[in-house]
């Protein structure tokens, strides 16, 4: 029997809706400022979308396209004039960043109540000792925790494998489903018997950006799997599951169209919850 399809979009349409109900009842406009470094055609691509879509909600969005070659100094002190105008509610900073500009140093430079990507060490913390909603959370994982609600997939009390431990989403991840009482195990690169892991999983997360990386016979019959995976071959966007997961999980995100359309909606979230906090 065929998984059953977790699609993004229809999720992601109530979570704008939620927010254009919150935009309207706000006395000011939110301002997104969003910071791109070189020409690469997928993060020019991506930092359009989420223009465009802070645009249809009524967000207001700048983009500061520098050269590749922008040094360091000169990125860190853009952000520290964003952080100190009052006007900027969000600021997120395209990755990944060139090879000269230390990402971890860019990060914890922006301001904790203004890291709509929620990568500051700040708002990681919070999200490991007090659970999600206390900071700004990740948008990946968090939008990932709004499609398991939607679609009314338990998790308290049931095993979780999260594969790939990025900050970005492999460790937050794990986070978001220990909060809300599942048993996480987390794999990587190095975890022995990986096949033997991930086949206990109820609820089965890759996030390794590996086509096809995600085998049938590591899924566990009726698993729901969520494919965060996502790299162009050719012409297509494909996620780490393996078009054979399909006939084995009980349910599944589709590549395109499943987590993808979640992460731009909760960096909306993101960016009205930032902004209402800091204007009160």
């Amino acid at each position: 029997m065929a998984a059953r399809f977790l699609y993004g979009k229809p999720v992601a349409e109530k979570v704008y809706a939620e927010l254009k109900r919150e935009l309207r009842e706000l006395p000011f406009v939110p301002h997104l400022h969003v910071i791109r470094l070189g020409e690469d055609p997928a993060s020019a691509a991506y930092v359009r979308l989420k223009a465009r879509q802070a645009r249809r909600l009524g967000i207001q969005s700048t983009v500061h396209a520098l050269p590749e070659e922008t040094p360091e100094e000169e990125l860190l002190a853009r952000i520290e004039a964003l952080n100190q105008d009052p006007e900027t509610d969000g600021i997120l900073v395209q990755l990944p960043l060139p090879k000269h500009i230390s990402t971890a140093r860019v990060l914890e430079a922006i301001a904790p109540e203004k890291d709509v990507d929620g990568f500051h060490p700040l708002n990681v913390g919070r999200l490991w000792s007090r659970g999600p909603g206390v900071g700004l959370d990740p948008c990946t994982p968090a939008g990932v925790m709004r499609l398991l609600e939607h679609y009314r997939v338990p998790v308290g009390g049931r095993r979780a494998v999260v594969v790939g431990r990025s900050n970005i989403v492999g460790k937050p991840m794990a986070a978001m489903l220990l909060h809300a009482d599942a048993t996480v195990s987390l794999a990587h690169s190095k975890t022995r018997d990986l096949a033997d892991l991930t086949r206990e999983g109820e609820i089965l997360v890759s996030a390794v950006g590996r086509p096809g990386y995600l085998k049938p016979e590591m899924v566990r019959p009726g698993a729901v799997v969520v494919d965060v995976g996502i790299t162009r071959v050719g012409e297509a966007l494909v996620g780490d599951a393996d078009p054979g997961v399909a006939e084995v999980a009980g349910a599944l995100t589709p590549v395109p169209g499943g987590v993808g359309p979640m992460t731009v909606a909760m960096l909306m979230r993101n960016t009205v919850l930032a902004a209402k906090r800091r204007r009160g």
